[in-house]
């Protein structure tokens, strides 16, 4: 049971083909308190697809926020009743995806454009749930540079009941860039998320990109409401471990990395038993032995295809068994 109250101070970023429910089932063996969110879901897929498959989740995951890609108000608040439904705690509306396939759809970073039409979606959803309903945004597209783009759009969507908006500290850049590019090239200007919560003292303004390590998010909550980690918290998922004592003030007993893959074995043989392949769970995990010595041999036995095939649990057993010398030592 959570001592603390649900919180956004510090948020795992959806991350299209990463976090599916194996690599949240994982993070919830590291932290107790960080906000999960799923890959963006197009409305589409989920009005018309299986819902099982892009919905499904442990009780455990939660706090949780489904992540919503779509443009059309009527469609996003059926979608919305579904994950309220479904029992997730928010519901987020994608307004910074810059993919070229995804603004084909009309969704994603260049509804920026369209601030009426996003408010429009925001109330909605509003009307049809209960549950929070925030928005993911850019802070600018293509060679917009003024502050007071983001200004008035966060302004106008604000207007439309949204109290909770997630910006990532960069443009969009809607033609030209891949979308790794989009998050690496245009600069970072932490400065323009730092003014919105000064200008919207009311919001919870939570910022996004490039934030590293636990310094560089600790120091952000200076300016802002919260921080959102995306590649950090995926590649080295150990950093996870000190979220609930930096960011939350619960002192609870960390995990080792051995204890938390121990406690993913109910979920993981689960999963088995129902089909679903090691490799599947497998490949979220290869970074949580990230620095240590042994970790070559973790990544190398549970990446490896031949091994992988028909693999049980024991295989995790015989990658813990490279490394757990050294784990051990590091825990006494």
């Amino acid at each position: 049971m959570n001592s603390v109250p649900p919180s956004r101070r510090y948020c795992i970023a959806p991350m299209l083909d990463w976090t599916d429910r194996y690599y949240r089932r994982f993070a919830r063996a590291l932290t107790r308190h960080a906000w999960l969110y799923t890959e963006m879901v197009n409305t589409g897929a989920l009005l018309h697809g299986d819902k099982m498959r892009h919905l499904r989740f442990d009780d455990i995951e939660n706090p949780l926020a489904l992540q919503l890609g779509g443009s059309a108000p009527g469609d996003l608040a059926r979608c919305a009743r579904i994950a309220q439904d479904w029992g997730y705690d928010e519901v987020n509306l994608n307004v910074g995806c810059p993919s070229e396939r995804v603004q084909s759809g009309a969704f994603g970073a260049c509804l920026m454009l369209e601030p009426d039409l996003v408010a429009d979606c925001v109330k909605a959803m509003r009307d049809a749930v209960s549950i929070d309903v925030t928005v993911k945004h850019r802070i600018g597209i293509d060679k917009v540079e003024s502050y007071d783009f983001v200004r008035d759009f966060v302004g106008q969507v604000a207007e439309a009941g949204c109290t909770t908006f997630i910006a990532h500290a960069r443009n969009a850049i809607l033609k030209g860039l891949s979308p790794k590019e989009n998050r690496e090239i245009p600069p970072l200007k932490y400065d323009f998320v730092h003014q919105l919560k000064r200008d919207f003292p009311a919001l919870e303004i939570i910022i996004n990109g490039g934030i590293a390590d636990h310094a560089v998010g600790l120091a952000q909550l200076a300016h802002v409401d919260g921080v959102m980690v995306g590649r950090e918290a995926y590649q080295n998922p150990y950093s996870l471990a000190e979220v609930d004592a930096l960011y939350y003030g619960d002192h609870h007993a960390v995990p080792t990395r051995e204890e938390a893959m121990r406690d993913l074995r109910g979920f993981v043989e689960a999963e088995l038993a129902s089909g679903t392949p090691l490799r599947f769970i497998a490949r979220h995990v290869l970074g949580l032995f990230q620095g240590q010595h042994g970790a070559r041999n973790w990544r190398r036995m549970l990446s490896d295809s031949k091994l992988l095939k028909d693999a049980d649990w024991s295989l995790v057993e015989q990658a813990l068994a490279t490394v757990r010398p050294t784990e051990l030592e590091t825990a006494a």
